[in-house]
């Protein structure tokens, strides 16, 4: 594979991967969304297909990696380090574009961003948190405890993904990515609780890049002083992943 077909790919398929994912939550978060309010199990299956769409999408030109812990993982298994940073240049990008495209579809939503709430003295009006929409937010904010959630998912995502690679009938089938994108729905399902589910660096930090210049009306803040973590989480989970394969297959 060329350097010029691995960008291309890993942005076109995260791009998918974050249209999707972001898609879904915002579909679940803002007022006047016509699936407002329909749960986790809606936004676990959303990225799932996300999945689905992007890495089968981008699988003929770049293998469909789409998150930099999938790609350190197989870095440190296989030792080939020499197109890592296109991959993950690929994928930041990739994950940003998906974030404004998501904000396009929900344009009208998000200039319409308030919720209407009944208080003793009547209704106010006030405004949709955004952030959690384009990126991880932790339902208590414990660093060390949050860290250790996002580096165990991590792991649980990337170990399958290279194991998967042994299964001959797997890779002769196609069904590969479908077998992935479920793996998702299920750490979603299990593992998202505590700290919305990162495990992919470029999905939560291209985002949250985007969610800070974007023009929406009462956005509130992006969280920077917690960004390191799903970050810092899953490339510590791809790269225990990585050597864990290597040494136990």
């Amino acid at each position: 594979m060329s350097n010029g077909d691995i960008f291309v790919g890993e942005v076109i398929g995260t791009a998918i991967l974050i249209l999707f994912g972001a898609g879904v939550c915002a579909a679940v978060t803002l007022r006047y969304s016509k699936a407002r309010a329909s749960g986790w199990v809606v936004i676990a299956f959303g990225w799932g297909f996300g999945v689905l769409a992007g890495a089968y999408t981008a699988a003929p030109l770049s293998g469909g990696q789409l998150n930099p812990a999938v790609t350190i993982g197989i870095a440190i298994d296989t030792g080939k380090w020499g197109k890592v940073w296109v991959y993950l240049l690929g994928q930041l990008v990739g994950a940003m574009l998906g974030a404004v495209l998501a904000y396009l579809v929900y344009l009208a939503q998000f200039q319409a961003n308030v919720r209407k709430e009944g208080t003793t003295e009547g209704t106010a009006d006030e405004p949709v948190p955004t952030l959690g929409i384009f990126s991880t937010i932790p339902e208590i904010r414990n660093p060390l405890a949050n860290l250790v959630t996002e580096i165990i998912a991590t792991v649980a995502l990337v170990l399958p993904i290279l194991a998967f690679g042994l299964t001959k009938g797997l890779g002769e089938s196609g069904t590969t990515v479908l077998i992935v994108s479920l793996l998702v729905v299920g750490i979603g399902l299990s593992l998202g609780g505590p700290t919305g589910y990162a495990i992919n660096p470029a999905r939560d930090l291209g985002p949250r890049i985007v969610h800070t210049f974007l023009p929406i009306p009462h956005k509130g803040t992006s969280d920077w002083g917690y960004a390191w973590i799903p970050v810092v989480g899953p490339l510590i989970g791809g790269a225990i992943a990585g050597g864990l394969y290597n040494a136990a297959f």
